[in-house]
């Protein structure tokens, strides 16, 4: 049992501690030491009289209430003296005659606010005051200091230590903004000590290893591959879709601190003999079609920055080099220097061509171009070898990047790398799960396992598979090419009400796939889509943004608040910036914003609007082309789409904020 707050040996009645505060918080920590309360009477009374001298404990009624967190006090005390000789401690009306010495221990939480705090409370009714000034003895004196501020102590309340990782397929918004509500529930909790590893895109602090080794268990909310799994292993674990930890942190929280109680609870697994810590489906419980799903996502994660890199390098080598280029910068590129520079006629494979610009502009934009293109070549590789990693862990990848290279070879593009890369993840995994002897277990990972993988992937793709998804490839940029009117448009409206039906979530990055891989073809029709792709999902953040300005009166305090910013991250190709609005209102804006984007998709394809960017919203304007049909296209969808969530909410009125009108 934890001892009484306040014993008769803490007490001192009618008593001259000294002519100053520090005389009096010196002989209050004195009987603290002599009650066997603290280790260190000096130490308590210096950390007492340092904090006095920040700010004077003296308040009204004559009372002073000096006050210390100390590593030198092992429970939570209170002293008390009634002076004889009143001592000044900054008080409104005077001296005061009693004082109490509150000493907690360093690490006991807020338990000293709230002896404080009631105390405080307490001091306000002169009665209380009139009843110490009255006591007969240290009894009489305790018995009613037990009676405002409680007996014993409480016990310390358990923090747990919760480790979290978050991270999404483009390591961009949903990583950030799962992150940022997990820290926010947490902070409103004091039973938990949460810290985030944020796993973005743009890199990423690790945890302190102490903190982890300390940790009493993990969230992972994740739609990728966690890097570094293997530092949490034998931690319990929850394991959660990143969208979970922004729609239900208080939720993931709670499971946290009850596997943290719960020996059976799943725990992160050991690196197994891939060795590899970052193989999240090897110690996924999920199923093997959610296994996938998720391995895809890693691969379209990776893929992103190759497209982004290679793409942003194709647009300024067009941008400087001139459109022209194009059909001789493999020629230019390699058969002149700076000291070498270009006239504007080349030999370009025994042909003398013509070109817009010559000189520096000419060599460096082709230069520019050929470095994109060289990006762009790792496209479907990276796509299928990171899929594969995602699946087996390190073992995967080699026999990813094989099986994407062969997809490039045979024409199967990234329908072929979608392929392989499964294929190649699911062989490695299986092979992983052989019983090999001893000397034979440290060549798996790094020989064994992907010689095998590598060796039945071109086997499949050469013999049995190559050739069919070739066709499928040709068959798809062929519809894709033959694309016009009705037909372009359709596709335009497909893609936008895609993007913007759950904003980030797997119909969103499905259409952003098709997007973004189509990129790696390099012909009109896939910067097109790609253009489709990234307009319509830059309209729901900033119609809502309009729409908050316009009638605030139809959104909640919360949805206004975040209307000041939704705008940038919709310019920036952020549409995550609408959830909260959709996760509040789902039947007034998720049909909105849909109609918007089919707009935007519709009039963006109807231009013939292309983009070589995967990312970046308005930000990479020098990558469309025409760079006027984005602005056309965008601005037909954001006034489509506030103005339907206006009508929406006008027509059809949110009882939960008429409420909150009514009654504000």
């Amino acid at each position: 049992m934890s001892p009484q707050l306040i014993t008769p040996e803490l007490v001192g009645l009618d008593v001259d501690f000294g002519s100053a505060p520090t005389d009096v918080i010196t002989r209050l920590a004195g009987m603290v030491a002599s009650a066997g309360r603290t280790t260190d009477a000096a130490a308590l009374a210096d950390g007492a009289i340092e904090r006095e001298a920040k700010a004077p404990t003296g308040v009204p009624g004559r009372v002073a209430i000096p006050h210390v967190r100390s590593s030198a006090v092992a429970t939570p005390t209170l002293a008390f003296a009634r002076l004889a000789r009143p001592v000044d401690f900054g008080g409104p009306d005077g001296d005061a005659d009693l004082v109490f010495l509150i000493a907690a221990p360093e690490g006991g939480g807020k338990e000293h606010l709230k002896i404080l705090s009631t105390l405080a409370r307490a001091l306000v009714r002169g009665e209380f005051v009139d009843k110490l000034r009255a006591a007969a003895t240290p009894n009489d004196a305790v018995a009613e200091i037990i009676a405002v501020v409680g007996g014993a102590p409480e016990p310390p309340k358990r923090v747990y230590r919760i480790a979290a990782v978050t991270s999404c397929p483009t390591g961009i918004a949903h990583t950030y903004m799962a992150a940022d509500a997990l820290v926010q529930a947490a902070q409103k909790r004091d039973d938990v000590d949460l810290r985030v590893e944020p796993q973005g895109s743009s890199g990423y602090d690790a945890l302190e290893d102490s903190f982890i080794r300390d940790a009493d268990a993990v969230i992972f909310a994740h739609d990728v591959a966690v890097r570094g799994q293997g530092r949490f292993a034998g931690k319990p674990l929850i394991n959660a879709p990143v969208k979970r930890g922004i729609d239900s942190p208080d939720a993931l929280i709670d499971a946290a601190v009850a596997a943290a109680d719960d020996p059976d609870a799943d725990v992160v697994k050991a690196s197994t003999s891939a060795g590899d810590d970052g193989d999240a489906a090897r110690q996924s419980t999920d199923s093997w079609p959610k296994r996938i799903q998720q391995a895809v996502m890693t691969g379209v994660s990776y893929m992103v920055p190759f497209v982004a890199a290679g793409g942003l390098l194709l647009a300024l080598g067009f941008l400087i080099g001139g459109y022209d280029m194009a059909n001789g910068w493999q020629a230019i590129a390699t058969q002149f220097s700076p000291t070498n520079l270009p006239g504007n006629q080349v030999n370009v494979d025994g042909a003398v061509m013509t070109f817009e610009r010559s000189g520096w502009l000419l060599y460096l934009g082709a230069v520019l171009f050929a470095t994109g293109q060289m990006g762009m070549g790792f496209v479907v590789s990276a796509l299928s070898g990171y899929i594969g990693y995602g699946l087996a862990g390190r073992p995967g990848i080699a026999p990813g990047f094989i099986g994407g290279a062969s997809s490039v070879l045979l024409g199967a593009g990234f329908i072929g790398g979608l392929v392989t890369g499964i294929l190649a993840g699911v062989i490695a995994y299986w092979i992983q799960s052989w019983t090999v002897p001893r000397w034979l277990g440290s060549l798996m990972p790094v020989v064994i396992i992907p010689l095998l993988t590598s060796l039945a992937i071109g086997l499949l793709m050469f013999l049995l598979l190559g050739r069919p998804l070739g066709a499928i490839m040709e068959g798809l940029q062929g519809w894709l090419e033959s694309m016009s009117g009705s037909s372009a448009i359709l596709l335009g409206v497909i893609i936008g009400m895609m993007m913007c039906f759950d904003l980030g979530g797997p119909v969103n990055k499905a259409a952003y796939l098709f997007g973004t891989a189509g990129l790696s073809a390099g012909t009109e029709s896939s910067f097109q889509i790609m253009a489709a792709v990234m307009i319509s999902g830059m309209v729901p953040p900033i119609a809502l943004s309009i729409a908050t300005f316009l009638r605030r009166s139809l959104f909640t305090p919360a949805e206004q608040e975040n209307g000041k910013s939704a705008w940038l991250l919709g310019l920036s190709f952020v549409s995550e910036g609408a959830i909260p609005f959709a996760a509040a209102d789902p039947l007034r804006v998720i049909p909105s914003m849909m109609l918007g984007g089919a707009t935007a998709g519709a009039v963006s394809m109807a231009l013939g609007t292309g983009v070589q960017a995967p990312h970046g919203g308005i930000f990479v304007i020098f990558a469309y082309d025409p760079w006027w049909g984005m602005f056309a296209a965008l601005a037909a969808g954001v006034a489509v789409s506030a103005a339907a969530v206006i009508a929406a909410k006008q027509i059809w009125p949110n009882k939960a904020i008429e409420h909150a009108a009514q009654t504000a």
